[in-house]
């Protein structure tokens, strides 16, 4: 007679939600590393090209901690169910797109699905595990974080030169969902729903400032609109930016706690992780055109192995770094870092129109171990917080700091000036 092995119930959230994780994961890099053929393809503009990417960062990072609230208030597991059938849905409109427009419209719907999915994959994961075992899983979730963004570099150029940009959407169709129907059957809900309200004023001003913002930064180089007009953009997203900080400070249940900043290890930990990741995330998209360029003249997939090194390196060094923080504190390698992705940027600035692999690997390397090593160093500071209240704004302003090197937004007044002199057609 035989056996059925049943799995225990933590281990399929788990596994769930690790899965929903790397998907949403992947879509970063897998979309950067086809992007010159999609441009080519669709006949888009720079800036429509800079918001096939800059879309899907913005709008997951604006709205990622007031999901996590509508989470506390309807159940983590519901929304997280939603999420799953929007970013599925998402990817299926985006591999169906047109135009530039149209890409942009269904990666802001791909965006809200990966909201949900990040926002609450953590908590479920500390609803099912105890206390003891709760790190490891949390641990291994975060994992697949660095797995999508290291496959994703080489698996988007694969499709893209096997099967056609399209498919680096529908590869996530089958994956959604036979995610959506097994947590639908699995998952359920442990944690308790609390009250609360959403603080949409907050998330008003803190949307409206960044879009007026980096509107202004990607159309200026660009030459569309009149350089009074630009200003007036960027100073008028910078005063909604002002007025956000303001209005948190004042309302008695805000999205984010400003008084974290001011606790120096918050300001300064933050601060040096969003200066390495304005280089870092530059870096990726100029090194994708650069390679795929009229130049270097390289595949998509060859181009997504040419970067490896930067990924690799940061899933190598960021554990290492998070882990000998916890012993010997967290300056020496947050200084170590940024030092580290110096010298690998200086010695990109050398860079010549031909270049063989080996002389990208240093430097790459460089710039990826730096950027592990800051970045792990500054999650585990999050853990020095007294209140959970503290520790989830924590998480949510490092995520923006730290995953603004895959969403570009600092990095984008670098490319609009690299590609103003660069052809993106193939």
């Amino acid at each position: 007679m035989y056996r059925v092995y049943k799995m225990e119930y933590k281990w399929i959230v788990l596994t769930n939600t690790t899965l929903a994780i790397l998907m949403a994961s992947l879509d970063a890099n897998i979309v950067i590393i086809a992007l010159p053929k999609i441009s080519s393809d669709l006949h888009a503009s720079i800036l429509e090209t800079i918001w096939i990417v800059l879309s899907y960062g913005l709008v997951t990072t604006t709205v990622l901690l007031s999901f996590g609230r509508l989470a506390d208030m309807f159940g983590r597991v519901k929304l997280y169910n939603l999420g799953l059938v929007v970013f599925t849905v998402g990817s299926a409109l985006c591999g169906f797109s047109n135009s530039g427009q149209e890409l942009i419209l269904f990666r802001i719907v791909q965006a809200l699905g990966a909201a949900f999915l990040f926002s609450n994959s953590a908590a479920i994961l500390t609803d099912a595990f105890d206390v003891k075992e709760r790190g490891k899983a949390l641990g291994l979730n975060q994992v697949s974080i660095v797995i999508g963004s290291v496959t994703g570099l080489v698996l988007g150029g694969l499709l893209t030169d096997t099967l056609g940009w399209r498919y680096i959407f529908w590869v996530n169709i089958p994956i959604g969902v036979f995610g959506v129907v097994w947590s639908h059957i699995k998952l359920r809900e442990l944690g308790t729903k609390t009250g609360g309200r959403i603080d949409w004023i907050g998330n008003c001003l803190l949307a409206s400032g960044l879009v007026l913002l980096l509107l202004g930064l990607t159309l200026g180089p660009l030459q569309i609109l009149s350089e009074i007009i630009e200003l007036l953009m960027i100073f008028g997203g910078l005063a909604l930016l002002a007025l956000f900080v303001f209005a948190e400070s004042k309302i008695e249940d805000p999205m984010f706690d400003v008084q974290l900043f001011r606790l120096r290890i918050f300001t300064t930990g933050n601060f040096s992780v969003f200066l390495n990741a304005i280089a870092r995330g530059a870096l990726i998209l100029i090194m994708t055109f650069y390679l795929q360029g009229p130049t270097m003249k390289l595949s998509a997939l060859q181009a997504g192995l040419y970067l490896i090194p930067v990924s690799f390196t940061i899933a190598t060094f960021g554990p290492i770094s998070g882990w000998l923080s916890d012993k010997y504190g967290s300056k020496f390698f947050i200084i170590g870092g940024l030092l580290t992705s110096a010298v690998g940027f200086l010695i990109l600035t050398r860079l010549q129109p031909h270049e063989n692999f080996s002389h990208l690997l240093i430097p790459l390397v460089l710039v990826g171990s730096g950027y592990g090593n800051v970045c792990s160093t500054q999650q585990n500071s999050c853990d020095e917080f007294g209140s959970s209240a503290q520790k989830r704004y924590c998480i949510w302003h490092e995520h923006y700091s730290c995953n603004s090197r895959k969403y570009l937004e600092s990095g984008v007044i670098i490319f609009n000036y690299y590609t103003s002199s660069v052809s993106f057609g193939s």
